[in-house]
């Protein structure tokens, strides 16, 4: 419960101007219950906001309270009630920056807009008693805006397919240029951001200490021991009980993971509840029916190591690693590069060619050339090489005569 409640303290700290004036460990009932607390609880909790006289609303940190529920306790505070829906959903929507972002928070809006509805319809019948029709088009106010919001609904979903087919195209591009792709992934605030920017040394990638900092997806290239570029994928954060509807808007945008080579899992092994924290991120991972060689092949780094003292690992194949200090990065990219010439099946091998022929060029923009080695007098070169397997084909069929060293 105090890890909970530190969560919950770390999601109110994220917003700008909101400030925790006091918070209480209280055992609930079901959430979806008219009243969430027993008697005492409820009269215990009543008089403790009623002595904050600065006190403007109360997160209860539960996914999340009806409607109902959500009006009768604000009548009996007097102050606006939040649940974890809403204070999540309103971090989002201060970090959303692009196009697609605000597409999601705008569709995971629409079940809170429902609630919101339900409410002011009771209101309105019991304040006016009269007839629920719209001047006569035979539909009451509730059956308009219901409809409004399907209409609503069905446009916000059809400007993000457009934006998925968007990001297909683009995808095949990338594959076409056969650029491995790596998907970053953990709790949030783990230290993704951090841990691309330290293996790409993107200048323009500014971290931030805290939850939800990172809402979109985003690439970013780096190169590997044997200078083969890379595209990083740095993705949203996860949380234990995100709400599900949250999770829902976000999984297109999560899609994006099973078209990667790789998966890279950092933990923040500093967090008391790191174990559970991976727990969590590997159930959204088995839910997103991620190809099983993804899962496989998972490269788990151990991050922040610099906060503890002479850290040892416990757990096998873990990397451990100081993102912000660079601790055990040269090592991370080994594992990385081998994993990948494993599951994208590339070659490393060198060929002799013909500095006159057309050989040099070709690998130039089919591979990556990694080192010529030039022997000025018969106008040959030894050309080092990374080459996935289709390449190499077609390097066979047009160069018969090429030598290999490989």
């Amino acid at each position: 419960a105090e890890l909970q409640i530190a969560e919950a303290v770390a999601l109110v700290d994220t917003l700008q101007n909101w400030t925790i004036l006091d918070k209480i460990i209280i055992s609930t009932k079901t959430p979806d219950k008219k009243f969430i607390f027993g008697k005492g609880n409820f009269q215990a909790l009543t008089e403790k906001i009623k002595k904050l006289p600065r006190l403007t609303a109360v997160f209860l940190n539960v996914e999340r309270i009806s409607s109902l529920t959500k009006k009768e306790l604000e009548d009996a505070w007097g102050v606006k009630v939040f649940d974890r829906y809403t204070v999540v959903l309103h971090i989002f929507r201060c970090n959303a920056r692009t196009k697609e972002a605000k597409l999601q928070i705008a569709l995971a809006e629409i079940p809170l807009l429902r609630s919101n509805l339900k409410n002011e319809v009771s209101q309105l019948d019991q304040q006016r008693g009269g007839s629920r029709y719209i001047m006569g088009s035979g539909e009451t106010f509730m059956e308009t805006q219901n409809r409004l919001l399907r209409e609503k609904e069905l446009k916000i979903r059809n400007a993000l397919e457009k934006l998925k087919r968007k990001r297909s195209i683009l995808r095949n591009q990338r594959k076409r240029q056969e650029f491995p792709i790596i998907s970053v992934m953990g709790y949030t605030n783990c230290g993704k951001t951090t841990l691309i920017k330290a293996l790409t040394g993107e200048a323009g990638l500014q971290p931030k200490d805290q939850l939800f900092a990172t809402l979109d997806i985003t690439a970013h290239a780096g190169y590997l021991p044997s200078h083969m570029t890379v595209i990083y994928v740095d993705t949203i954060g996860f949380l234990s009980d995100l709400p599900h509807n949250l999770v829902e808007s976000f999984s297109a945008t999560l899609e994006e993971v099973a078209y990667s080579d790789l998966i890279v899992h950092v933990r923040d092994i500093t967090h008391p509840e790191t174990v559970l924290q991976k727990a969590s991120v590997l159930s959204v991972l088995k839910n997103l029916n991620l190809p099983s060689h993804l899962l496989e092949s998972m490269v788990e780094v151990h991050n922040k190591v610099d906060l503890i003292e002479r850290y040892k690992s416990t757990e096998e194949n873990a990397l451990a690693i100081s993102a912000l200090h660079g601790h055990g990065l040269e090592e991370l990219k080994e594992e990385i590069e081998k994993r990948i010439l494993k599951t994208t099946g590339k070659k490393i091998l060198t060929v002799q060619i013909n500095l006159e022929g057309p050989q040099l060029s070709w690998l130039y923009k089919q591979a990556t050339v990694q080192d010529i080695e030039v022997a000025p007098e018969d106008g040959t070169a030894r050309v080092k090489v990374i080459i996935s397997n289709s390449a190499f084909g077609r390097y066979k069929k047009l160069f018969p005569n090429s030598r290999l060293f490989i």
